[in-house]
C-alpha cells in the first residue's frame, strides 16, 4: 500500500470521527453571549427552577430588547437537573465543556450547588447561585457568588422574630438530615435561639421525600413547645402542617425560604394558616421596583411571583452588570467584576457582593394566612 492511499484512507476514517467531534462542541457564535442555567424543573421541588428560570428568562429578553451586552445577543442554555445532585454535575459539566458558556447562573438547592460548584471553579467560568443559603457555597472558590442572604443570617431572622415578635421561649426543631439547606438552617436558628435565652425542647428529624412525620410529630407535641421550626422544602412542609393539625398540635410553624412555592398552599392549605416563614421579599411590598416586576410577571405568567423567581431576576442582572463592567466575558475579568458588585438595585433588595461572595441584604418575615403570604417585617443584618 503506497503512502498516497494510506493518507487517503486514512483521511475517510477520520471524517467520521471529525463530524462527531464538531457536532459535539460547537463553535460558539460570535454573535452570541451564552450563559448557562440549570435547576429543579422537574421532581418534587420542580416549582424552584420553574420559578428562577421564569425569573431569568424576563431578565435575558428585557435585556436583548435594550440592545444585548457588548453588542451581541445573549442567549440561555436551561438544562433540567431533577432536582438531583448527581444530575446537577453531570449537566453543568455539559454547560461548561460542552456549549462552552462563560457563566452559570443556578442552583437552588444547595446540596446541588454544592456538587457542582467544583466543576465551575476547577473550569474558571463563574457561576452565580440565585439563593443557595447554605454557608459552604461560596467557600467552594472565587469563582463561585450568590445573590441571595446565607442560612447563618437567616438562622438569626427567624431567633429573632420567635422570640423578640412572637415571645417563644420553647421551640422544638423537624429538620431534613438529607438537605444541607435544611441542616444547616437548623442549626443556625438553634445557635441565635439560645443566645437569646430561648430552648430547644427537641431536635427532631426526617429525610426528604418522606410522607409520614406522625412518629416525629407526636414525640414534639408532648414536649409542649411554643412553636415548631420546620427548615424544609414546601413539598414536605405542606404534608407536616396538614398532619400537625390532625395530631392537634396547633402552635405556629416556622421556617426559611425553601417554603416559597405556589405549591405550598396547595398541599398544606388551611392548616398553613398562622404559620411564618423567611424570605427575599414580599410581593405585596409597594415599593415601585418591585411591583414594576411584580406586574410583569403576572402579565406573562398569570401568577404572582414568589421569591425564587425574583431571585432569578436578579441574579441574571447582576451577571448582565458585572458583564458590562469587565467589557469581557473572559473567566478571570468577569469574575472579578462580579465579586465587585456593589449596591445593585435588586428587586430582592439593594445586592452588594462582600468579601466571602454573599450578598449583603435584608430578609422579610412573611405571614401564611387566607392562602395568602402576607409581609410581616423586615430584618436587617
Amino acid at each position: 500500500m503506497t503512502n498516497k492511499i494510506r493518507l487517503f484512507i486514512l483521511c475517510l476514517l477520520g471524517v467520521p470521527a471529525l463530524l462527531a467531534l464538531t457536532s459535539c462542541s460547537p463553535k460558539a457564535d460570535s454573535s452570541e453571549i451564552v450563559i448557562g442555567e440549570y435547576g429543579s424543573l422537574t421532581g418534587k421541588d420542580a416549582t424552584f427552577g420553574i420559578s428562577t428560570q421564569n425569573g431569568i428568562a424576563m431578565a435575558v429578553d428585557a435585556v436583548n430588547k435594550a440592545g444585548g451586552l457588548l453588542g451581541k445577543k445573549v442567549r440561555v442554555i436551561v438544562e433540567d437537573d431533577q432536582g438531583q445532585s448527581e444530575q446537577a454535575l453531570t449537566v453543568v459539566t455539559k454547560l461548561i465543556t460542552k456549549d462552552k458558556v462563560v457563566a452559570v447562573l443556578g442552583e437552588v438547592a444547595s446540596t446541588n450547588t454544592l456538587t457542582a460548584a467544583p466543576v465551575a471553579q476547577k473550569s474558571g467560568v463563574p457561576m452565580i447561585s440565585p439563593s443557595s443559603t447554605n454557608v459552604a457555597v461560596t467557600q467552594t472558590g472565587d469563582y463561585i457568588s450568590r445573590v441571595c442572604f446565607i442560612d447563618p443570617f437567616q438562622g438569626y431572622v427567624m431567633a429573632k422574630f420567635a422570640t423578640g415578635t412572637l415571645k417563644m421561649k420553647n421551640v422544638a426543631i423537624l429538620r431534613d438530615l438529607k438537605s444541607a439547606y435544611s441542616v444547616g438552617l437548623a442549626d443556625a436558628f438553634i445557635e441565635n435561639f439560645k443566645k437569646m435565652g430561648g430552648n430547644i425542647v427537641t431536635d427532631q428529624s426526617y429525610s426528604g421525600g418522606d410522607p409520614d412525620f406522625s412518629a416525629q410529630l407526636t414525640s414534639i407535641k408532648s414536649k409542649n413547645p411554643d412553636g415548631v421550626f420546620v427548615p424544609g422544602y414546601y413539598s414536605e412542609v405542606g404534608l407536616i402542617a396538614r398532619q400537625s393539625k390532625k395530631l392537634g398540635l396547633t402552635v405556629p410553624l416556622m421556617g426559611g425560604d425553601g417554603w416559597d412555592s405556589p405549591s405550598l398552599q396547595e398541599i398544606g392549605g388551611d392548616a398553613l394558616n398562622g404559620s411564618f416563614f423567611s424570605n427575599h421579599y414580599a410581593a405585596d411590598d409597594p415599593n415601585p421596583v418591585i411591583q414594576k416586576f411584580v406586574s410583569e410577571y403576572k402579565a406573562r405568567f398569570n401568577q404572582t411571583p414568589d421569591g425564587l423567581a425574583a431571585l432569578g431576576y436578579d441574579s441574571a442582572n447582576v451577571l448582565f452588570d458585572a458583564i458590562r463592567r469587565a467589557n469581557s466575558t473572559e473567566g478571570p475579568k468577569l469574575r472579578d467584576a462580579i465579586n465587585q458588585t456593589k449596591d445593585h438595585p435588586g428587586v430582592t433588595g439593594k445586592i452588594t457582593i462582600n468579601k466571602d461572595r454573599n450578598a449583603d441584604k435584608p430578609a422579610v418575615v412573611l405571614e401564611i394566612k387566607g392562602g395568602k403570604f402576607l409581609y410581616r417585617e423586615t430584618i436587617a443584618p
